[in-house]
């Protein structure tokens, strides 16, 4: 049996990634709409209700107008935009949290894939607060550089303008007024009662994450060092098929005493660091946005709520 899949918004960064990642699968057939319907209700909602699994590819505003364009009691919607990642009403879809979200995305006609911020932040922190390691009300800083490649086709065809501006050279942090679309969130799925102060790069290289939480040890919730905060994170992720937790940073763990960003680019893999002192540590999440932090993620719930393995196509 070939399930029917349409992607509602196939030419965008994200859209495309998912649509290359289905190629050679016999259990897939694809619903294709003409160019010139793209932006079409009536065509959009014939390709959405005819299909087994849709993947929304949009912005937020699109992404809620295409979800009420369903009407078809069977098809199960997979959304990559910010749009419903807190709505209680839909799964979030990251499988590695927990067997209660990893059930969630099984059963749940609808599912929201996280931010690719979001995954690395979440991926550190939310483990520790559910362990009461990390207080509700701890206050969380997080930051973080990605590739260009998360900004979007506008910003991807600025910087590989030859005649580019010359800041472009450098990394550039921006949402500098606190209110980036994850922080939401971010709070949210890991407890928090406050949004973290948060500090994102965009940097000149084209996918790779890094996102990094650094901890006071005096403010934790239980007396603990690095080492059992890196056995926790290990614990957590024991058997994990996407994400690993490296020894604790030490001789051997890097080739050099760096954490490039970029190592990971086109896989759906995530890494886990731990590293610093005991009075101040650093948990750090590497991933490719354009895979465990978007499309790769996407597929992988695709495969979850297939109820097959979750690693195929990845």
């Amino acid at each position: 049996m070939a399930y029917k899949i349409f992607i509602d918004g196939k030419e965008g960064t994200t859209g495309l990634k998912i649509y290359e990642r289905f190629a050679g699968r016999k259990d897939i057939q694809m619903i294709l709409i003409d160019d010139e319907k793209r932006k079409d209700p009536a065509a959009r909602a014939e390709c959405i209700n005819m299909s087994d699994f849709t993947f929304l590819c949009l912005p937020d505003a699109a992404a809620v107008e295409a979800a009420a364009l369903c009407s078809n009691p069977n098809t199960r919607i997979i959304d990559a935009s910010t749009a419903h990642r807190t709505n209680p009403d839909w799964a979030y879809g990251f499988p590695e949290l927990s067997a209660a979200h990893r059930a969630k995305i099984v059963s749940s006609k609808r599912v929201a894939v996280p931010g690719c911020y979001a995954s690395g932040f979440i991926s550190l922190v939310y483990p520790l607060t559910k362990r009461g390691i990390i207080a509700s009300d701890y206050p969380v800083v997080c930051h973080a550089v990605s590739g260009y490649s998360g900004a979007g086709k506008k910003a991807i065809a600025q910087y590989e303008d030859p005649g580019r501006n010359p800041e472009l050279d450098s990394p550039r942090q921006y949402a500098l007024t606190q209110s980036h679309k994850h922080l939401p969130e971010m709070k949210k799925i890991c407890g928090l009662d406050y949004e973290p102060i948060f500090n994102p790069y965009v940097c000149d290289y084209f996918s790779g994450m890094t996102v990094t939480v650094p901890l006071h040890a005096r403010m934790l919730a239980k007396k603990i060092g690095a080492a059992e905060i890196r056995e926790q994170l290990a614990d957590h992720y024991n058997g994990s098929r996407f994400v690993q937790v490296a020894p604790l940073m030490g001789e051997g763990v890097l080739p050099e005493a760096f954490i490039p960003a970029n190592t990971l680019s086109g896989t759906n893999n995530m890494q886990i660091f731990v590293y610093g002192n005991d009075d101040r540590i650093c948990l750090c999440s590497r991933f490719d946005n354009l895979g465990k932090g978007a499309s790769g993620a996407a597929v992988q719930c695709l495969n979850i709520m297939m109820g097959i393995d979750e690693g195929t196509g990845l």
